[in-house]
């Protein structure tokens, strides 16, 4: 009986010399200079014929082009894959568009052409150093060579590797309220400060971007004032990915079961406050929160959003009140907390009703759909606990 497997990612920096880095750039030039001609072909034989040309009639293109064999042909799959996605999707997907240089970030390796010893022998670059900050635990399958705007070079290995025991979490349950004041405000009184990783760095992107449009277009200054606006997106961004890595971490270990809103982030920030929501990641935080639950013995849900402000979390009445309010004031029972703490407090409460009612339920598929959404690891093996009566505060700096 063969062991339950898992496919993981994992991620290096490469430091290729100068050389090697002429050549991966130069194979990324024939990479964008093939796309555009599958691509010419396939528009060219639909107004012809009414039909696109095969995966089959796509690889016979790369024959001969420059390219090793596995990525020409991995590049073939990847622009009838987004042909067919467009016609199965039809308005949803998008036609696949002509590429310049700069669109043009990865060589992919889909089954050979490369091996992993103390440096990353990859045809035809040779060997290349790589920083092995972590031992890879499995079989490796792909590798995907990507170049980012800032000019650094990433190795990504796909591995399958076995299947983590689950742990089982013994912490509390908690509801968890996100927000732009507070990153992240729970049940138990627990305040996670927005560290607003884009207003600290605003005023240095802003003089690199003035210096940018001062550039003749074109030129090698131009370039170069550009590499330096993508580095320092790049930098926000790891820092912005460290801040969401360490909080799931520190929410995991301490919940078993952890409540969120199912909220619809992409049409919020087109509303409202759209800046500030995406500096703060909210849907990428459930993303890495959901997909961490599993290894670490938690379950996180997400419950309906509808009034979770304004209802009472002690008695249930609707109190009415604007953004600016940030203190819930019910007249009904006399209820007076911080607005996102309630808000928290009524995401767990409403965690729990869901499943209350799922067990009640004779119908598996109404339980499955009911009160949740996303990761849902251990299944029934997690117990809700009690909430936590002492508030204590964590403060990231």
């Amino acid at each position: 009986m063969s062991e339950e497997k898992q496919i993981r990612a994992y991620k290096f920096r490469l430091y290729p010399s100068k050389k090697q880095t002429e050549l991966i750039n130069y194979q990324l030039w024939l990479s964008k200079e093939l796309w555009n001609h599958m691509l010419s072909v396939c528009k060219s034989k639909y107004n012809k014929e009414k039909k696109f040309p095969t995966k089959k009639e796509l690889r016979e293109l790369v024959k001969n082009k420059g390219l090793f064999s596995q990525v020409g042909q991995e590049l073939a799959d990847r622009l009838i894959d987004a042909v067919n996605r467009k016609i199965k999707l039809k308005k949803k997907a998008g036609f696949p568009r002509f590429k310049n240089f700069s669109q043009m970030k990865s060589l992919v390796y889909p089954q050979f052409g490369f091996s992993l010893g103390e440096k990353l022998k990859v045809t035809p670059f040779d060997e290349i150093s790589i920083k092995k900050h972590r031992e890879i635990k499995g079989e490796i399958k792909t590798l995907t060579i990507k170049r980012e705007s800032s000019g650094k070079f990433y190795a990504i290995f796909t591995v399958k590797e076995e299947k983590q025991q689950l742990k089982i979490n013994s912490g509390n349950a908690a509801g968890m309220d996100l927000g732009l004041m507070n990153f992240a405000v729970l049940s138990d009184g627990t305040f996670i400060r927005n560290p607003h990783h884009l207003k600290k760095w605003e005023k240095r992107l802003a003089f690199f971007q003035r210096k940018l449009s001062r550039k003749q277009k074109r030129g090698r200054n131009r370039i170069k004032a550009r590499i330096k606006i993508a580095g320092i997106h790049e930098k926000i961004a790891n820092v912005r990915n460290d801040f969401l890595h360490k909080t799931a971490n520190m929410i995991l270990s301490n919940y078993s079961l952890i409540a969120l809103e199912n909220l619809e982030i992409r049409d919020m920030a087109m509303n409202n406050h759209g800046k500030n929501i995406n500096d703060a990641a909210w849907s990428k935080f459930m993303n890495i929160l959901s997909y961490k639950a599993e290894s670490a013995g938690s379950r996180v849900v997400f419950v309906n959003p509808k009034n979770t402000s304004k209802e009472c979390s002690s008695c249930g009445n609707i109190v009415q009140k604007s953004l600016f309010e940030r203190i819930h004031n019910c007249k009904n029972c006399g209820l007076s907390i911080d607005r996102d703490l309630n808000a928290s407090i009524n995401i767990l409460n409403r965690s729990r009703n869901a499943q209350r009612i799922s067990r009640d339920l004779p119908d598996k598929a109404n339980r499955a759909t009911l009160g949740s959404r996303g990761s849902n690891a251990c299944g029934d093996r997690t117990e809700v606990l009690p909430m936590k009566q002492e508030a204590h505060e964590f403060i990231h700096g």
